[in-house]
C-alpha cells in the first residue's frame, strides 16, 4: 500500500530502560516534521502477540527497526519479533518497502554494528530497500562532543550511547538530533521511492 502524499513510516522498536524509546520518538519527530506519518510500535516482551504490529507494517511504506544492543546483539524481545516475522516473509508483505535502523548501548562501541547488520539482513530477507544515515562522522568536523551529530560515526544506521542515568539526561543532545535528522531522511527517501514507483507504473500503463 502506498501513501505518496503522506507516506506512513512504521517505527518498530524495543526499549529496555527507556533510552531507545527516546531515540524512537526523535526518529518519529523527524519523520513528522518532514511531512510523513510516523507510527510508533513498541515491542514490550518476547511473548506478546505481534499480529497488530505486523498489520501496521503491512500498511506502511517504510519501516524503521530499533533496539538496544545487549551483549553485542539486538535485545531478545526484538529478536523474538524478527523470528515471528517469518509469516510476513512467506507472503512477501514487506517486499519493496524502505527499511532503516537505530540502536543504543552503554558503550560508545558495544558492538552496535552487529545489531544494525542484523537489522539490514532482516530487511534484505524480506526484500526491503535499506536506507543509511547519509551523515558524515562527527570526527570529520575536527571535534567530537556529546552534542555532535553522528558522534559515533555510523553510516549503516543510527548508533547512540546512553550512560547509566535517567532519560532526561541521556542519550545526549547529539544522539537525539542524529535520530531526528535520520527520521527526516527516511521520510524524504520514502517519498522519493514512492514517486519513482508511481512514475514507473504510469509509464507501464
Amino acid at each position: 500500500m502506498t501513501h505518496q502524499a503522506n507516506p506512513k513510516v512504521a517505527i518498530v522498536y524495543h526499549s529496555g530502560f527507556g533510552h531507545t524509546h527516546v531515540l524512537a520518538e526523535k526518529v518519529a519527530q523527524g519523520v513528522r516534521e518532514s511531512g510523513a506519518q510516523p507510527v510508533l510500535l513498541r515491542i514490550e516482551n518476547t511473548a506478546q502477540d505481534f499480529a497488530p504490529i505486523f498489520a501496521e507494517i503491512a500498511s506502511a511504506d517504510a519501516v524503521v527497526f530499533g533496539a538496544p544492543t545487549y551483549m553485542g546483539s539486538a535485545s531478545a524481545a526484538f529478536q523474538a519479533f524478527a523470528e515471528a516475522s517469518a509469516k510476513a516473509w512467506f507472503t512477501a508483505d514487506w517486499k519493496d518497502k524502505l527499511a532503516a535502523g537505530f540502536t543504543n548501548s552503554g558503550s560508545l562501541s558495544g558492538d552496535k554494528l552487529n545489531t544494525l547488520t542484523n537489522f539490514a539482513v532482516l530487511a534484505a530477507q524480506h526484500g526491503m530497500i535499506w536506507v543509511g544515515t547519509g551523515l558524515p562522522p562527527a570526527i570529520a568536523s575536527g571535534e567530537v562532543t556529546p552534542a555532535s551529530i553522528n558522534r559515533v560515526g555510523s553510516s549503516l544506521g543510527v548508533m547512540a550511547q546512553s550512560d547509566n542515568a535517567g532519560t532526561e539526561v541521556t542519550p545526549p543532545e547529539g544522539d537525539r538530533e542524529t535520530a531526528r535528522l535520520f527520521g527526516a531522511r527516511i521520510a524524504w527517501a520514502t517519498r522519493r521511492w514512492l514517486k519513482g514507483q508511481a512514475e514507473t507504473l504510469a509509464e507501464a500503463a
